[in-house]
């Protein structure tokens, strides 16, 4: 991953209709070509999914991480978190 810098920028949504959340652009203008989604609703699964993001990234070192989203939604009973990861992945 790149050391966050000023090409880095975070952008937090609003919250609106029980949905909630940010992301973090790593590398502006480099477009994407792979998507890995990793969500929970359970409360011990949430709680160990930044771990399970950051082991599924250094067993990719492969790949450029261009973009980070965090969302959050909620109803009566369940809350539900995902990270979205955006990368690019070389030409075979």
């Amino acid at each position: 991953m790149v050391a966050p810098d000023d090409r880095c920028y975070c952008h937090l949504m609003s919250v609106r209709g029980g949905h909630t959340g940010g992301r973090v652009v790593l590398r502006p203008g480099l477009g994407f070509n792979g998507v890995k989604v990793f969500s929970a609703t359970m409360f011990a699964d949430r709680d160990q999914l930044g771990e399970k993001v950051t082991s599924w990234i250094a067993a990719n070192s492969h790949v450029a991480v261009t973009e980070i989203a965090v969302t959050q939604s909620s109803d009566a009973a369940f809350h539900c978190i995902a990270i979205t990861v955006f990368y690019r992945e070389p030409k075979r």
